[in-house]
């Protein structure tokens, strides 16, 4: 059945009908059209627009409808055109002249309108509860390895002194601001645009808050033509979807430097790694490889919306059906790649000694040494030349600061005294960086709580 018929006085052919279904892509809202049939037919009924009988009728048999599908009792009919097609002409099927009244003061635009957007709060909600379950796993981590040092990098090469557990909260940091985009994305979808109809609203005596509250939403969508052309919301999630794939790609990044035999930082659980068809050494952190490797397809599928509202006038236009492939899809991948990505980090092996190994052999406390010249009068860019003089005569040789003879350092500055030694000690290097946002182990520890306390 078609919801167009009467105008047309030939079928459309098929090769029409299969390049305009969408069946295959909305029948996942099925849920979300039936509960905004459910809230149109029982406003419908309070305004006296349908029969209370008739808004009964509809009520029950969508509810029938609904379980039946949940049960698998009753399979989608995927020659219909979409899922609103298939939910209404069931529904007629059953209740009679009842089921055509459904679609009072209704279109098939606000009804679409409608159904995207109820069903991406359920999204915002399931990849917001699955970032809530990464950033606990990353406090956790943040409090065990609060005191495990490590260097920190720019430009990937040793920089200064941090901890593992500061390194942890760093990406944290990164998805709690992911959470706040998902909660003003989700603000901005829960506004309801159904009684929008077309594009001008329409002559009946409608109830549009009341849909909306039935529905959940916290406002309704106050320009008839914005409310069925607007894919703001879609291009926000999108969007959300996109810098949260950013941030699992940076951190994947990370896992699989570190995890090469070149930095043994750490060591994937077995079952979170595979193996070489030819090469029985071979331990791969594919997992991570992929959530990498998928980020591409979340920004592919970010510029896809971008391009196909980007030169469409108002209203309602039939590009606009191309939105829910590409929203489904990122939606869909980020939630799978955070899936694995949380167990792979969770049971994953620290060498914390390889940490400290390598903290050790990178002069990541030269910074210090400096400080401490500055500490004792020098100017900072003479205490900065001085410290490179050393490290340069480190390399020459093959010693650390912390090594390094004290007449050595005399050579370059008779400011230099035993207290240099404590001065350049990793682990005083650490706990003496107590400023706001440092990784000195009483931060983390404070840090580590705090990010507990707002999930």
């Amino acid at each position: 059945m078609k919801l167009w018929t009467g105008r047309f006085s030939k079928e459309a052919d098929k090769i029409t009908n299969d390049f305009n279904s969408s069946i295959g892509t909305d029948k996942r809202m099925y849920r979300e059209d039936i509960e905004g049939s459910i809230a149109h037919a029982e406003m419908l009924g309070i305004q006296g627009i349908i029969s209370p009988e008739d808004a009964d009728a509809i009520i029950g048999g969508l509810k029938q409808i609904k379980s039946e599908i949940d049960s698998g009792t009753l399979e989608i009919d995927m020659t219909a055109e979409d899922i609103h097609t298939f939910v209404e002409g069931e529904l007629t099927k059953r209740i009679g002249d009842a089921g055509k009244r459904l679609h009072t003061a209704r279109s098939r635009n606000d009804q679409v309108a409608l159904d995207i957007r109820l069903n991406l709060m359920k999204e915002c909600d399931e990849v917001d509860g699955l970032l809530r379950r990464l950033i606990g796993v990353l406090a956790d981590m943040g409090e065990k390895y609060a005191d495990a040092v490590m260097s920190g990098y720019t430009h990937l090469q040793r920089a200064q002194p941090v901890t593992f557990g500061h390194y942890m909260l760093a990406y944290a940091e990164m998805f709690l601001r992911d959470i706040e985009r998902l909660a003003d994305c989700k603000k901005r979808t829960a506004r309801s645009p159904l009684g929008c109809c077309a594009l001008a609203g329409t002559t009946y005596n409608t109830d549009r808050y009341k849909t909306a509250e039935l529905l959940g939403f916290s406002d309704i969508c106050h320009n008839s033509l914005d409310g069925v052309s607007d894919r703001d919301f879609i291009i926000e999630f999108s969007s959300c979807l996109s810098i949260i794939s950013v941030h699992l790609s940076r951190f994947s990044e990370e896992i699989i430097l570190w995890c090469s035999h070149e930095f043994k930082y750490i060591e994937l659980d077995d079952a979170f790694s595979t193996g070489s068809s030819i090469m029985p050494q071979k331990k791969n952190p594919d997992i991570a490889e992929l959530v990498r490797g998928k980020s591409g397809r979340v920004f592919g599928d970010n510029m896809n919306i971008l391009t196909v509202m980007k030169g469409i006038p108002l209203a309602y236009n039939k590009d606009m059906q191309e939105d829910k492939d590409c929203i489904f899809d990122a939606s869909d991948t980020v939630k799978a790649c955070l899936t694995a990505f949380i167990p792979m980090i969770e049971t994953m092996n620290v060498k914390t000694e390889n940490l400290r190994k390598a903290a050790a052999g990178g002069f990541i406390n030269a910074t210090d040494c400096a400080d401490y010249l500055v500490s004792k009068g020098i100017p900072f860019r003479d205490a900065y030349k001085i410290t490179g003089a050393l490290v340069a005569l480190c390399i020459e040789k093959n010693t650390t600061l912390e090594e390094l003879p004290l007449d050595e350092y005399k050579k370059l500055s008779e400011k230099f005294d035993e207290g240099v030694y404590e001065a350049v000690n990793l682990d005083r290097c650490v706990n003496s960086r107590t400023s706001a946002g440092g990784p000195a182990p009483e931060n983390v520890r404070a840090e580590a709580k705090r990010v507990k306390s707002l999930i």
